[in-house]
């Protein structure tokens, strides 16, 4: 089947118009700004501009969200030596990430945050900005003994 010059412009204009108008809908949390909770049950906070899965601030989290990025932390230096010695390198900047550095306040991944505690290594948590579903990697009271 050929398709006419007006039909491929047809589909054309419908992909941009997706692509456009659609598509930045997926990348948004839903309502996270006014719905998600905190850890301590209150309304989640914000963490820093520019963070989060999201990339609006908050460490809201969803269903495209694998590493559950939930956790607010202000990064040290020992835990960025600490996550780049298990493969994610936060400090280093690249043509798309700035690179974090010690006092950054950064949405962690839970299972991250998790690991670097037992480690030893994990940073001080704004418990206000961390999305209640941290608890699924951290009990409550021992995120509380992080807290800034």
């Amino acid at each position: 089947m050929v398709m006419s010059f007006k039909s491929k412009s047809i589909i054309i204009l419908l992909a941009i118009f997706s692509i456009l108008f659609i598509m930045p809908n997926s990348f948004k949390a839903s309502d996270g700004e006014k719905n998600s909770k905190n850890v301590l049950g209150s309304d989640l906070q914000k963490c820093k501009e520019g963070t989060g899965f999201y990339r609006n601030g908050y460490c809201n989290t969803g269903e495209d969200d694998h590493g559950t990025h939930v956790v607010c932390a202000v990064v040290t230096n020992e835990f960025l030596e600490y996550t780049k010695s298990k493969g994610n390198d936060l400090s280093t900047p690249t043509s798309y990430f700035p690179g974090l550095k010690n006092g950054d306040h950064w949405c962690l991944c839970g299972l991250r945050f998790e690991q670097a505690r037992k480690a030893g290594k994990a940073p001080k948590v704004i418990l206000e900005a961390t999305h209640s579903k941290a608890v699924d990697f951290s009990p409550l009271e021992e995120l509380k003994k992080f807290k800034l």
